[in-house]
């Protein structure tokens, strides 16, 4: 059932535990430990070293369907990070476990049905670790390089995001083939309904495990990666800017560099004549070979080139 109220920082988080339960879930995976008393969202958040904001945002969609914006520039994406690795480290280490040891307890396991039935529930297991283990082996440590402005090579999101697809056909599967086919005693049969809605629970968290990193996390990572492409395009203009500056301005004269200066303080070519008491053709001849050496053409080209090889300082520039 979906809740229509907008949780916020100021809510009780045992309010959001009251609306829905399911959050318990949550609340380990971000590293909240209970026993936050009638502290809101955001001291519970604050104790905890959770953004408050990211918090959320898997709350209200979770909870509420509310969509994330992919342009959403709030959400900590070393917070979604750590809800993914222990969300996977909950549902490896102890859920498939769990789940394991209900279905065992709740057949006969000596009989072929019941033989088959833990076959197929480990191939679904191994399925799912595997699944995950490749998000911590490849997707994370990918993440972890663009937050440190380190991530190379031919990875990225969409890689990742067009081979995401839905990994619990099989608990589908199982769960159907649970209800028709397995026969039961009344003593089994109700340790087999109990295991039955546990995998139903099961099928709902994956479900929304696999929303949370579609519909967040693969959104707030394309973002990430914009902004890295952005920095990487300005640090390769930066570049070139004092690369060719330091080549290019051993190569101009005394009075070309004098000329560039008039230029930025934006004198026409007769100001800059009476300026240097020279004539005009010859100021035009040297501002030939100024666009000649530096490959600049423009009074805008020509104000940076002088800014950043240190003619003149920006505060004396007309912007």
């Amino acid at each position: 059932m979906k809740h229509q109220k907008m949780y916020e920082a100021d809510d009780k988080m045992i309010s959001l535990i009251k609306d829905d339960y399911s959050l318990l879930q949550s609340l380990g995976s971000f590293g909240i430990n209970l026993g936050f008393g009638d502290k809101t969202v955001r001291e519970t958040c604050e104790d905890n070293n959770v953004d408050t904001h990211t918090f959320l945002a898997v709350v209200n969609f979770t909870i509420n369907g509310y969509t994330v914006f992919e342009d959403d520039d709030e959400l900590s994406v070393p917070t979604l990070l750590h809800y993914l690795r222990a969300s996977h480290e909950y549902y490896l280490d102890f859920q498939l476990p769990f789940i394991r040891r209900e279905l065992q307890e709740s057949i006969d396991d000596t009989d072929s049905l019941g033989i088959l039935i833990m076959k197929f529930y480990d191939e679904y297991a191994q399925e799912i670790r595997r699944h995950m283990k490749y998000e911590e082996k490849t997707l994370f440590p990918y993440v972890e390089a663009l937050l440190d402005g380190q991530a190379q090579g031919d990875y990225n999101i969409e890689t990742f995001s067009k081979h995401h697809g839905q990994t619990d056909k099989k608990l589908r599967e199982l769960k159907l083939m649970i209800i028709k086919y397995l026969p039961a005693d009344s003593h089994r049969n109700n340790k087999l309904t109990a295991t039955l809605y546990d995998i139903y629970n099961n099928e709902e968290w994956l479900r929304q495990h696999a929303l949370v990193e579609d519909k967040i996390f693969v959104p707030a990572i394309r973002r990430l990666e914009r902004v890295q492409k952005q920095s990487d395009v300005t640090k390769n203009i930066s570049t070139m800017v004092f690369k060719n500056g330091s080549d290019s301005s051993e190569m101009l004269s005394d009075r070309e560099r004098d000329v560039i200066i008039s230029v930025v303080q934006g004198m026409s070519n007769k100001e800059i004549a009476d300026h240097l008491c020279i004539s005009i053709n010859t100021v035009i001849t040297h501002r030939r070979n100024i666009a000649r050496k530096l490959q600049i053409h423009s009074p805008a080209g020509l104000t940076i080139y002088a800014i950043v090889n240190g003619l003149v300082d920006i505060s004396a520039v007309k912007l």
